[in-house]
């Protein structure tokens, strides 16, 4: 009886570790899958990174760049940043633009996609490609097609808004205040970025399940209603991505201000935190103070992602 007893308590102890090495596998096997990437990408910016804070804390100037060595002037790029009004006023200047852009960006693509749901097969292909065709362009070829179609002198844009008498634009210089400058680049950003989103959330509406949505129209939801309660949950992982993604992407963006904004005037009026930076650390040759301003725009951009990232661990944990 006593060996019985013992032979079923080790039996049971094998099983208990058995399952127990199972976990622990399952447990390992995501976190094993990623680390490749994980070393790749940390052997890429670790060291950028780490230079980069370095310099932050340094006065490095040309005559520092000659020599090839800094000088530790601690924290005293931060402070200077931090007391200088230009700063602060750049950082609300690109959180608007940011929140504009985003919010734009994701409604504009989200209705996009659910008109390619609606449509026949031939109008979703002409639709589909002529975003992916949007999509492609080069951010510099659709900077000079932006300024030439709003351009003061002959561009397109004050051309088509006179003959369709909403006004006389003849001759209007849309870069002539800072809002309206900032205007004219939400716009071209926007358009950018929509082919994207549309795209990605097209995909996600794939994944809804057609008897939901069946069931809430059965039921007598209207559109606005079924989109609210069934579709807007299964996309709401996407739209998270989608929203982080974009917060990233127009907190920093450069190329589109500078060049579009660049070409007839910029200054600390129209200053985004991208052309802040480029203004400070190369044009005045302060690039201390211009990889301060680099981690203060990283900590930014963590602090105003870290809400939707935080959403996405919580439904990933419910799943």
């Amino acid at each position: 009886m006593s060996t019985n007893i013992d032979a079923a308590g080790a039996a049971l102890a094998l099983r208990r570790r058995r399952l127990t090495r199972r976990a622990a596998v399952r447990f390992a096997a995501p976190y094993t899958l990623i680390a490749p990437a994980l070393v790749v990408i940390g052997a890429i910016l670790a060291y950028p990174l780490y230079y980069l804070v370095r310099l932050s804390f340094q006065r490095y100037g040309l005559f520092q760049l000659i020599a090839h060595k800094g000088s530790w002037v601690g924290l005293h790029n931060y402070g200077v940043l931090l007391h200088d009004p230009v700063f602060w006023h750049t950082l609300v200047r690109t959180i608007v633009f940011t929140f504009v852009n985003v919010a734009l960006t994701l409604v504009l693509g989200t209705l996009v996609a659910l008109l390619l749901v609606q449509v026949a097969t031939p109008i979703r292909l002409m639709i589909t490609s002529a975003l992916v065709l949007a999509w492609a362009m080069p951010v510099v070829v659709a900077v000079q097609l932006w300024y030439w179609m709003t351009n003061f002198q002959n561009g397109v844009v004050n051309y088509v808004l006179t003959e369709l008498h909403l006004g006389d634009f003849i001759g209007h210089d849309w870069y002539a205040s800072p809002t309206s400058a900032l205007g004219v680049t939400t716009t071209l950003i926007v358009w950018g970025a929509v082919p994207f989103v549309a795209v990605t959330v097209y995909a996600g509406l794939s994944q809804v399940p057609r008897d939901l949505l069946e069931a809430a129209s059965v039921d007598g939801a209207g559109p606005v209603r079924v989109f609210r309660d069934v579709t807007v949950p299964v996309l709401k992982p996407i739209l998270l991505v989608l929203t982080s993604l974009s917060i990233i992407w127009d907190f920093g963006v450069f190329t589109q201000p500078f060049l579009l904004i660049g070409q007839s005037r910029i200054d600390t009026s129209n200053y985004l935190m991208g052309t802040y930076l480029y203004e400070q650390g190369y044009f005045f040759h302060d690039f201390g103070r211009g990889a301060a301003i680099s981690i203060l725009m990283l900590l930014m951009v963590a602090l105003l992602s870290v809400v939707y990232v935080r959403k996405m661990v919580r439904l990933d944990g419910v799943r």
